[in-house]
């Protein structure tokens, strides 16, 4: 098992902590760029997936893991996004100019719904964020001079200094260069001044504002960062599909981004990944599934929502800290064997919300 002794401020806001992080995250890295010349085009495919949806997923997770601020309408924010890209880039707006409106314009919304966050939380606040979805999906359905209504609006494939992103490999490495630098950018917020009061803001409003932390900017900061991040998976999801519709930003979406960090692991970057590589994956599992159930139970409408249903009520009684929270389980267990005791986690309920998972 591996000790490390910190001796300076510098060590303790190390991305990598030791050596074996460099290594591991390294081998990842080359993985990923090799991906293109090893999978297949549809397995490519659902990997782009998995990085669109991670890059919302750090938004939310920014927003409910490390804030402590659920929202039921995020959905409503990957739409701004989407929409949005697709307006401009079909009135000939760059790529990149497209993006950065995407990600201001979803910001600025976010910021509108981030200001009854200054007044509810809890239920209260994800009533609030839910009718704003509904109210959003409504907008996106009837201002059909804009975004086509519940026909739909295409896009074409993104284009960037001359060089247009139109097979499967070119959109793979756009989006996994754009959700590295996300990750980058929410890894250093974490460790700044700004991450660490949304936390203080997560574990104790009264014990945050007792410390100068002012809980009116730093929500709404919150609120708009991670609607920013909706907006720009927004922005690569309607690329990446080359059509959306209103039905596409519904309340089921918002509930799958919900469901997608709390699986993952509430409180941790890893577990943004995970719970896209869950959500992703697991129709595909369902799908291989139904060849086994019988046919009353296999080809029965809802069979999807039932199981991810089941699945979270597993999770939240059984490993409320998600994928990663197992994943950190088995690596302790593995590190300490044959000297691993049978209670060494049940302690970790005491453990303040700030111990965030490492």
């Amino acid at each position: 098992m591996r000790f490390l002794f910190k001796t300076s401020y510098e060590q303790d806001i190390r991305l990598a902590k030791h050596g074996g992080h460099v290594f591991w995250y390294g081998l990842l890295c080359l993985a990923l760029l090799a991906a293109p010349w090893v999978a297949p085009e549809y397995w490519l495919a659902q990997l782009t997936f998995v990085l669109i949806y991670s890059i919302v997923g750090l938004g939310l997770m920014l927003l409910a893991g490390f804030t402590g601020l659920f929202s039921l309408g995020h959905a409503a924010f990957l739409g701004v996004g989407a929409y949005t890209q697709a307006v401009l880039t079909g009135m000939g707006w760059p790529f990149a100019l497209s993006l950065a409106c995407a990600a201001g314009l979803s910001a600025a919304v976010g910021v509108i719904v981030g200001l009854p966050a200054l007044r509810v939380k809890g239920i209260y606040l994800g009533m609030a964020t839910l009718s704003f979805g509904f109210i959003v999906e409504e907008v996106f359905a009837r201002w059909e001079s804009v975004t086509g209504g519940n026909s739909g609006k295409h896009l074409v494939p993104p284009e960037m200094l001359g060089f247009k992103f139109e097979s499967t490999e070119s959109f793979y490495f756009l989006c996994l260069v754009i959700a590295v630098v996300s990750t980058l950018a929410i890894l250093n917020l974490l460790r700044s001044p700004t991450g660490r009061a949304f936390v203080a803001i997560r574990d104790s409003e009264i014990s945050a504002q007792s410390m100068g932390i002012h809980l009116a900017r730093y929500k709404t900061l919150s609120f708009s960062l991670s609607a920013a991040l909706a907006g720009i998976g927004g922005a690569l999801y309607a690329h990446k599909l080359q059509f959306i519709s209103p039905d596409q930003f519904n309340i089921l979406q918002s509930i799958d981004l919900l469901l997608m960090i709390v699986i993952g692991g509430l409180g941790s970057v890893h577990g943004a990944f995970l719970g896209a590589i869950f959500l992703i994956s697991m129709p595909q599992l369902i799908s291989l599934g139904k060849d086994w159930l019988p046919a009353a139970i296999g080809q029965a409408p809802g069979l999807q929502a039932v199981v991810y249903g089941a699945v979270l009520i597993l999770f939240v009684l059984f490993e409320p800290m998600g994928l990663y929270g197992r994943w950190l389980k088995v690596r302790t267990w593995l590190q300490l064997f044959p000297f691993y005791r049978k209670g060494l986690f049940k302690r970790q309920k005491s453990f303040q919300k700030s111990d965030r998972l490492k």
